[in-house]
């Protein structure tokens, strides 16, 4: 069943969007920091337990890719999820055996004044563990283009008849 796409009209600020699961194992830890984060503590349980972490953890870059596509499942802009910029952070790690949900909130909605098919959207995204624990926030502006790109750009531009 294909979703409904968001557009920027649709988005109001406190609007919340919720994803769905994904649990996390100690062998897709290991995995993706192999290929993308080859530390101690995201590669080898035993080195792991005598670091910062105490054990094994996840990289906070695959938090992250677990989160953007948890994200994109969960809030189905028009034209895809295109950042602006974000501030990202990462208050305790993601452990073998969470299960990870993403809980984002709009928190603001700016209709672009050089680019009318088009505007800004703020959404801070929490990245939960199965207990509630904040494993990542990130806050990101977002371009989210206009319901009708085309026929507010002729509008706009004077050719509408």
């Amino acid at each position: 069943m294909e979703k409904r796409l968001i557009y920027l009209e649709d988005l109001v600020v406190g609007s919340v969007f919720e994803s769905a699961i994904h649990p996390v194992d100690a062998e897709k830890i290991k995995e993706f920091a192999r290929q993308f984060d080859p530390q101690p503590f995201h590669v080898d349980e035993d080195a792991a337990v005598g670091t910062f972490f105490g054990g094994l953890a996840a990289s906070g870059w695959h938090t992250a890719a677990i989160t953007m596509k948890l994200l994109v499942e969960s809030l189905p802009l028009s034209g895809g999820v295109i950042g602006a910029g974000s501030d990202i952070s990462w208050p305790q790690p993601t452990r073998p055996g969470d299960i990870l949900r993403v809980v984002s909130t709009i928190m603001d909605v700016t209709p672009s004044r050089s680019k009318p098919d088009r505007g800004i959207v703020k959404v801070q995204s929490d990245t939960l563990n199965q207990d509630g624990g904040l494993c990542q926030r990130s806050v990101a502006r977002l371009v989210v283009f206009r319901r009708d790109r085309q026929t507010t750009q002729v509008f706009l531009s004077g050719n509408a008849s």
